[in-house]
């Protein structure tokens, strides 16, 4: 097993973030973690990488306990694109993208002839080589994104944790960084992004786990997971399901059942 996590809770000052959370990653499949915002999505991504430790339950990478790893080792088998990222520096986006191969740079951080054909390769495939130059700071959302990702495939890790990483972008924007999602785990890389978006699950990911209120609810193939039930349990709508050979939607149920009057 690639990534094994069993039991895991995680309190704040005695309020439940995680409880007892169990979840496998398996080599090259595209899982979505979907929930709502304080959901635990973010609290269980940052265990995942280590910053943060469970108070109970444990994780596994490579079989091997994650807190007996050394911060530079898991950096080489997880890359992690967070939902903001503002350097305290003025970095242009090749800097940024440069940053990926840190961890497998050697002890004077010199950059490889191969590793700087890995920057290239990675900037024209997210499409930010016409962007190099820039202040990373001064791009847009959806660039700053297409930069981390970049910067992501560059650090050559098996697997890859997003956070939320459509929010603050327009539809487009939205539509093309999924896409992209789609290319990198066809690549064979495992890729684990949360949402809280079920649409967006259902068009990128081959796996669907659903948090509610730091619990799983449900973990499965995306069309048998998400459906108007699990919309309900989720977010507290009554939706219309709608399938098409493109995919699955979902449009609002207008009914006092879905309470938009308190807001009225």
């Amino acid at each position: 097993m690639l990534f094994n996590c069993q039991h895991l809770s995680y309190s704040i000052d005695e309020r439940h973030i995680l409880r007892n959370v169990s979840l496998q990653l398996r080599a090259g499949e595209s899982v979505a973690l979907l929930g709502t915002n304080g959901a635990g999505k973010s609290t269980l991504l940052k265990l995942m990488l280590g910053i943060l430790t469970p108070q109970s339950g444990k994780i596994e990478l490579h079989n091997k306990p994650l807190n007996q790893w050394r911060r530079r080792d898991i950096a080489k088998h997880i890359a992690y694109v967070p939902q903001q990222h503002s350097p305290h520096f003025p970095y242009t986006v090749e800097q940024v993208i440069e940053q990926g191969c840190l961890p497998q740079a050697g002890l004077f951080r010199v950059i490889t002839t191969e590793q700087k054909q890995l920057i290239e390769q990675a900037m024209i495939h997210m499409d930010v080589m016409s962007l190099r130059a820039r202040n990373y700071t001064q791009l847009s959302g959806g660039e700053r994104q297409r930069t981390l990702l970049a910067r992501a495939l560059v650090q050559q890790t098996p697997i890859i944790l997003l956070d939320e990483p459509t929010n603050g972008l327009d539809y487009g924007s939205q539509l093309r960084l999924l896409m992209l999602l789609k290319e990198i785990a066809h690549s064979g890389r495992t890729i684990l992004t949360i949402t809280h978006n079920p649409e967006h699950a259902l068009m990128f990911s081959d796996r669907v786990i659903a948090l509610h209120q730091g619990e799983i609810i449900a973990d499965g193939r995306p069309h048998q997971v998400i459906d108007t039930q699990l919309i309900h349990q989720l977010y507290g709508l009554s939706v219309n399901q709608l399938d098409f050979t493109e995919g699955r939607f979902f449009t609002p149920f207008y009914s006092q059942n879905n309470n938009t009057k308190d807001f009225l």
